[in-house]
């Protein structure tokens, strides 16, 4: 059995992978939860494009009922996501347990072929 919830992040980072065109890319950190927690970045499903995209951090803990793990000193998580195909107009809304986060992502320059 396992459970999946949303969870709080501290930090969100949009960086480039050195590509053409560059490809961006969300990265989001925090504290685990409780130790043994794997955490995703789930993105929202919409019907058209909206202003900002949002995208749920989400972790999820398996074995439930199982012999409890010790307790350790809070581990921090690092995680990514390729945000090619999945931005809104004007950007992202990282979403956490008990906050969100809106980064605004820039808009291709136009090139001489689609001018």
């Amino acid at each position: 059995m396992e459970l999946s919830r949303l969870i709080d992040f501290d930090r969100v980072d949009v960086i480039s992978q050195m590509s053409y065109p560059p490809r961006p890319v969300l990265v989001v950190g925090g504290v685990l939860p409780t130790p043994g927690t794997t955490v995703t970045l789930v993105p929202l499903m919409y019907i058209s494009r909206p202003q900002y995209y949002g995208i749920q951090v989400v972790g999820t803990i398996e074995n439930i009922g199982a012999q409890p793990m010790p307790v350790a000193e809070p581990a921090e998580y690092h995680v990514q996501l390729d945000l090619t195909g999945i931005t809104g107009t004007e950007g992202i809304e990282v979403i956490g347990a008990t906050r969100t986060e809106r980064v605004a992502l820039p808009t291709p320059e136009p090139t001489e072929e689609s001018s």
